[in-house]
């Protein structure tokens, strides 16, 4: 099998492609050919050695990925009753970048016929992290009015949809003008280009006694006045901190740039949010693969709309696994739309 193998954080030539013996599926385990894998910010993070779920539950080396789509070569004892050669796509904690790949039976689910790898491949991040920020902290209500940074990536693009299933009125937030039309395509019922208007008094004009909820991975550019921005009883949910990593220098980490994030972070008094009745929540998926009820839950209701054609899955770009360095280049940039995908046949 092929892997990619971080020995030690640093920038994006730390990403290695290398040969190892295939794994053997153990019990409650199920063996997969791995056709495509997904490519999430939090996979930068792990590169970068600043993610805090890599180092409870891994360490140095390290296989990035959060998820993937194959099909099933073999499966251990107490695995269910899933059969050699399905299609399938399941979350992962860790280790997706691979061409095969032994995960838990409760975190594999069959892929329907028509839903490609790529496809497969890029729905379980986005769509877990969009469902449990949106229905299991924000319990949303038909009309509410929700905003949405980093509209355009995987999890915001997800988020846009969601929240029009949900019967909301999803307002975007994007960073430049390429992304507009795909924020409108994906449900936004206004988009706020901010390369090009001042984002909070364009907020203001979209909800003038504030929002509901607030989805924000954005972290210290946004969070403060995110809050500031919500209605009484609204939400904020924080689940990310891009603007806090460096976005040059061969995708290393900038210990400047971090400082600065850290002391920009606002520091949300229970005092002051009991005073102005809001609230602030917050979350790291990889923390819930313990959770198999969520996700089957969330898993099973998302690919329901997705065959009701209520949940569209954009293009995934596709990178070939020795491509990996372009993948994460790409995703650092903050200029791409929706996911990005390996493709390990490649």
């Amino acid at each position: 099998m092929r892997k990619v193998v971080i020995h030690g954080p640093g920038g994006r030539e730390k990403l290695l492609v290398e040969e190892h013996p295939d794994p053997s599926p153990g019990p409650g385990e199920v063996l997969i050919d791995v056709e495509a894998a997904g490519v999430n910010f939090a996979d930068v993070a792990v590169r970068l050695g600043l993610y805090k779920s890599a180092k409870t539950y891994v360490g140095w080396p390290i296989t990035p990925g959060f998820e993937v789509a194959g099909r099933v070569r073999a499966v251990g004892d107490r695995a269910g009753d899933i059969e050699p050669g399905t299609p399938v796509l399941a979350a992962t904690r860790f280790g997706g970048y691979a061409s095969v790949i032994a995960a838990s039976h409760a975190l594999v689910l069959r892929r329907p016929e028509s839903m490609s790898a790529e496809d497969g491949a890029g729905l379980p991040v986005v769509g877990l992290t969009a469902y449990y920020a949106l229905f299991e902290l924000c319990r949303p209500r038909p009309g509410q009015r929700v905003l949405i940074h980093a509209a355009a990536g995987g999890v915001g693009g997800a988020l846009l949809q969601l929240a029009r299933i949900a019967g909301c009125e999803p307002i975007a937030v994007v960073g430049n003008a390429n992304k507009v039309a795909h924020a409108r395509r994906l449900g936004a019922a206004a988009v706020i280009d901010r390369s090009r208007e001042d984002l909070w008094r364009a907020a203001e004009r979209h909800a003038p006694t504030g929002y509901d909820m607030i989805l924000d991975a954005t972290g210290p550019e946004t969070l403060r006045h995110s809050y500031r921005h919500l209605a009484p009883a609204g939400r904020l949910v924080v689940y990310g901190f891009a603007s806090m990593l460096s976005r040059g220098g061969g995708g290393r980490r900038n210990p400047f740039r971090l400082l600065s994030g850290y002391l920009r972070l606002p520091r949300f008094s229970p005092l002051r949010m009991t005073a102005e009745n809001r609230s602030v929540l917050a979350f790291n998926l990889s923390f819930l693969f313990d959770r198999t009820d969520l996700f089957q839950e969330a898993m099973e209701q998302l690919l329901t709309w997705y065959a009701e054609g209520k949940l569209v899955l954009p293009s995934p770009a596709t990178y070939s696994l020795r491509r990996v360095a372009d993948a994460h280049r790409d995703i650092e940039s903050g200029e791409t739309t929706g996911k990005l995908v390996l493709r390990t046949d490649q």
